[in-house]
Order: C-alpha cells, then sequence, then structure tokens
C-alpha cells in the first residue's frame, strides 16, 4: 500500500505520520503528499505551461535542444533518453532546468551545473518555472526533513549537503502510446531514480506504475495539488539501505500525459556513502555517471 500524508504533519513531526512516512521509506518507497505550500492552482499553471512548450513545432524546441548543446539541460526530443539498456529509448520529450550558480564559483564548470537553456516561447515560460523551482526545493526539503526523523536520525542530518544542490526540475511529455511501441517501447523503461528524493506533480493523468517488492506493478496517481514522492539510488547508499531506491516504470496510454518531478539532489561534493563506512560516494560523481549512461546524446561510442 502506498500511504497519503499530509505534507503539514510531516513538517510539525506528528508521530504517527512520520511512522506511515517510515514504514514507506523502508518498504515500497513510495508515497504520496498532500496540503502543500503548492496549491492545485499553481501546480495546475505550470503544467499548462509545459504542455504549451511541448506544442510547439519541433523547429522552435530545436533550439534548445541538449543534443545540440551537448548540455543536460534543456529539451529532450523523443528518443534522447534510454534508462534501460535492455528497452528502447524513451519515447517521450522532457525539459531539464537546475540549479544556477553565481559567476565564478569553482563548480560551475561541472557537467552537473550545466547552464540553463530556455525557450522563448511560451511567454513566462522561465519565470514560471524558476518559481516553481524555488517553491518545490523548500517542500522537497521538508518531506526530506521528515525522512530524517522517521529513520532515527536528526532531523537536519541533510540540511549542510544542500548549501549547493544539483536539484534538476523536469516537465515530461508523454503522448498516447504510438501504435509501433512494442513490448520494448515505453514512455520511460523500468528504472531507480538516481539521486535522493524525487518529489513529482502530474495532470491526474494515470499512467506511472510502481513495482511491488513481490512482484507485479502498482499503479500510482495524484492529482494536481497532491505529489508522488519515491526515493533514488543515491539515498539507498546514504541510509546504508535502510531507505528503498523502487523500481517504477510508464507504459503509456491513451490519451496524453504531463508529469513535472522535482529531483532533490545534495551539493556534488558530498560523500552518500553509508554512514560510518569509508568508502566515498561522490553525489556529483554518480550522478554525472548515471546520467552519461541514460542522455543518449552523452553515452559513450
Amino acid at each position: 500500500m502506498i500511504p497519503r500524508l499530509d505534507a503539514q504533519l510531516i513538517r510539525s513531526g506528528d508521530l504517527a505520520t512520520l511512522a506511515a512516512l517510515g514504514e514507506a521509506a523502508r518498504g515500497v518507497g513510495f508515497a504520496t503528499v498532500y496540503n502543500t505550500a503548492l496549491t492545485p492552482s499553481r501546480v495546475e499553471d505550470v503544467i499548462e505551461m509545459y504542455r504549451a512548450f511541448f506544442h510547439l513545432p519541433e523547429s522552435a524546441k530545436r533550439e534548445i535542444d541538449m543534443a545540440r548543446t551537448g548540455a543536460n539541460r534543456g529539451w529532450g526530443a523523443p528518443g534522447s533518453e534510454q534508462v534501460d539498456p535492455d528497452a528502447n529509448p524513451d519515447y517521450k520529450q522532457f525539459f531539464d532546468s537546475g540549479f544556477e550558480l553565481s559567476k565564478g564559483d569553482p563548480l560551475a564548470e561541472l557537467s552537473v551545473y550545466a547552464p540553463n537553456q530556455w525557450p522563448k516561447v511560451p511567454a513566462g515560460f522561465r519565470e514560471m518555472v524558476q518559481a516553481y523551482y524555488d517553491d518545490a526545493r523548500d517542500v522537497a526539503m521538508d518531506v526530506l526533513r521528515g525522512i530524517a526523523a522517521a529513520t532515527d536520525m536528526p532531523r537536519d542530518y541533510f540540511d549542510a549537503a544542500f548549501a549547493k544542490p544539483m536539484v534538476l526540475l523536469r516537465g515530461n511529455y508523454y503522448p498516447e502510446r504510438p501504435v509501433w511501441a512494442t513490448a520494448k517501447d515505453f514512455g520511460i523503461a523500468t528504472h531507480t531514480d538516481y539521486g535522493c528524493l524525487t518529489l513529482l506533480a502530474t495532470d491526474g493523468s494515470p499512467g506511472l506504475e510502481v513495482r511491488k517488492r513481490g512482484g507485479g506493478w502498482i499503479a500510482v496517481e495524484a492529482p494536481p495539488g497532491e505529489f508522488v514522492i519515491n526515493f533514488g539510488e543515491m539515498m539507498e547508499f546514504w541510509t546504508a539501505g535502510d531507505v528503498k531506491a523502487t523500481p517504477h516504470r510508464v507504459v503509456g496510454g491513451m490519451h496524453e500525459r504531463i508529469s513535472v518531478p522535482l529531483f532533490f539532489n545534495p551539493t556534488h561534493d558530498t560523500n552518500v556513502a553509508p554512514p560510518g563506512s569509508d568508502q566515498v560516494i561522490s553525489a556529483g560523481d554518480h550522478l554525472a555517471k548515471r546520467f552519461e549512461e541514460t542522455y543518449v546524446h552523452l553515452q559513450k561510442q
């Protein structure tokens, strides 16, 4: 079962809510949250802004095509990402933007802090997406503090690691499932997220499926204003396997679907190895490696 939790009770440290969050983190690896600072109308507005962008002619989006710029910011065309090497490249489109460093920052040359690439249209796209990005980060931080408390760590355990976070905001566009699709074709194939915490907004359309521990799949839906949360590979490292990164996928259906995940990842130099171990797992190196494996234009030939 995937629990539905009140974000304000997570923030206030309600014991029953934290217990349910901890159970989800250790078990199915997913939950949904509601009653955040991001209202349904605010989420609907940003989803419709992404929809307007994705409905532009391809020629308008090609100007910021990450396959052309060589970055991991901007537009990703259908087939430009392959999360499962045993499946075909994913047929979705996406748009990525992320944390912007000040000029002269020594981390600015790293690929995980690549400059954002903004489209000229729709009008107001950059301003709306950046404002949503800032507020969604606050929501994600509150949930992460709840995870710390729910897994027997100090509530502020993760705070210092997010001074210059590699937080990526993505708009996903899943068209209706193509008539040519085979058993190896997905909106996004089976994968685990790479980072710590994902805060996912959707337009309410079905499509997301979570793998059950014993096999099979659970459908997960959340209307605009409620969020799906799940945990990634870094969080599993960082908690010595206490928190689980769960495989999930989007097969695709009869209607288009928009989702907006915020991938909440720490500063590049953070060591996300299990506490007390002598390992060093650089958050930035792990993320860069996974990007190179996933983005078709970055894959080594």
